[in-house]
């Protein structure tokens, strides 16, 4: 048996989670507020908190960060939220909480949850943690799978070491590293972007460490490097599968002496620069073929970042969409998708991911006079995903699927994506979540919303 706390200020939802964890045979208490669950905390040693993330007064994360401060010993943290988003998620695993988990919750994810948080090791004296950090921008994405990639960002803002962002183009591995740099204790500090495959070879090396005047032809004045213009922030190699084998040499240099030595000079430069790199590429395979240093390979994924294709994460498709819409018509109205667009939307299989969608939806923007988005406004290759916007029937809907209101209609294609899934699944809940790019605990939810249990 463990003690275990609740603080949240839904007494409802407080309860239920306690009547549940009882029935586990734990001993619970309840607190509706962070600073009465910092009472608790400090009069009585639980093995376990559950936190809620939006609560009135002091919040799940200034609460987390005071935990930090204030406590010796603190217990594991899970952190509980009806409104997933990436900045809270991030900021969440950045203060040291052991997992973030979206409302509603199954009985089955308590169960999980609890059983990882009181098998992890005893928690170490918590060092101070800084406060949470402002986000001025989010990875959009409300999927099971980029709640992992939001996860992964927080454990690894929290780090030096250099961490590795793998994805298809397009997927936005700039964004990881941008979310890296804003949640870091170097957030203050510079964040330098360098794309490896637009540079030539000959010029990549003075690009990354500088040289000195007359080093080479054309070297008219001395140049610092992105190294030393990333100091004290974060360097992003991009592409980083691209760079020449005699470059990737001296870049392993700097990964383990902390120091450059410009082109031409003999002068050794510290520097202190936390890399992201980049790619797209198997480097596990480019190492094979040799045209990739193993030994770098290997510095740099220290801690790695897998960015899904969109294709994998369909539940995010239509909200990104529609946030693209409202950053081209800022700062006037935002058009909207018919829901005719938004099945074509998801019926596309995006081979240019987020980019390509992006690009779509200011395409549209630009083109389309009216309010609503119609398939027949959407880029060629998407429109004609689904044989156009009259077909309905050959998709075995309705001819008036259509002729609602978008809130109503989205509402009938989720109803009709559960269908397919677990049509495609054979019945499998499990795997129709992971099809659908979800957590089962809201695969069951929506089940049971749409009468399909």
């Amino acid at each position: 048996m463990a003690d275990l706390l609740i603080v949240d200020d839904d007494a409802d939802f407080a309860d239920s989670l306690r009547e549940t964890l009882e029935s586990l045979g734990h001993a619970v208490q309840t607190a509706p507020g962070g600073e009465e669950g910092l009472a608790l905390l400090g009069a009585h040693r639980f093995d376990l908190v559950f936190l809620d993330h939006r609560m009135p007064g002091m919040d799940g994360l200034q609460t987390l960060a005071a935990m930090n401060a204030r406590l010796a010993r603190r217990p594991p943290v899970i952190v509980l939220t009806a409104h997933a988003g990436s900045a809270g998620t991030i900021e969440a695993m950045r203060l040291g909480a052991f997992d973030h988990l979206a409302k509603p919750i199954s009985r089955d994810a308590v169960v999980d949850a609890v059983r990882r948080a009181l098998a992890s090791a005893t928690p170490a004296s918590a060092a101070p943690a800084p406060q949470p950090v402002a986000d001025d921008g989010e990875l959009i994405g409300v999927s099971e799978a980029m709640r992992e990639v939001h996860k992964r960002i927080g454990l690894a803002a929290g780090s030096r070491a250099p961490v590795l962002v793998i994805g298809e183009t397009g997927t936005g591995k700039e964004l990881v590293a941008r979310a890296l740099h804003r949640h870091s204790d170097r957030a203050d500090g510079p964040f330098v972007a360098v794309n490896c495959a637009a540079i030539p070879k000959d010029l990549l090396e003075s690009e990354l460490f500088g040289h000195v005047k007359g080093a080479f032809t054309g070297a008219v004045a001395e140049r610092a490097g992105c190294f030393k213009a990333a100091s004290g922030g974060v360097l992003l190699l991009d592409e980083i599968g691209d760079m020449a084998l005699e470059v990737q040499a001296k870049l392993l240099r700097v990964l383990q002496e902390g120091e450059v030595t410009p082109v031409g000079s003999h002068r050794v430069q510290k520097v202190d620069v936390r890399v992201v790199a980049a790619t797209h590429r198997d480097l596990a395979q480019a190492v094979r073929d040799g045209r990739f240093r193993e030994d770098l390979r290997y510095r740099l994924d220290v801690l790695s970042v897998r960015l899904p294709p969109l294709r994998e994460r369909l539940a995010d498709i239509v909200p990104l969409a529609e946030h693209f819409l409202r950053l081209a018509a800022a700062p006037g109205p935002a058009k909207r998708l018919s829901a005719e667009a938004a099945r074509a939307l998801l019926a596309y299989d995006w081979p240019g991911n987020v980019r390509e969608l992006r690009n779509a939806m200011e395409r549209c923007h630009a083109l389309q006079r009216g309010a609503v988005i119609a398939q027949v406004d959407l880029p060629t290759s998407a429109a004609e995903t689904t044989g156009g916007a009259g077909d309905a029937g050959s998709a075995g809907l309705p001819a008036d699927w259509y002729d609602d209101t978008l809130p109503a209609a989205v509402e009938r294609l989720e109803k009709l994506l559960l269908q397919h899934a677990l049509a495609a699944a054979g019945g499998n809940r499990s795997m129709a979540a992971r099809q659908l790019g979800i957590h089962r605990q809201l695969l069951y939810t929506k089940l049971a919303q749409y009468g399909l249990e």
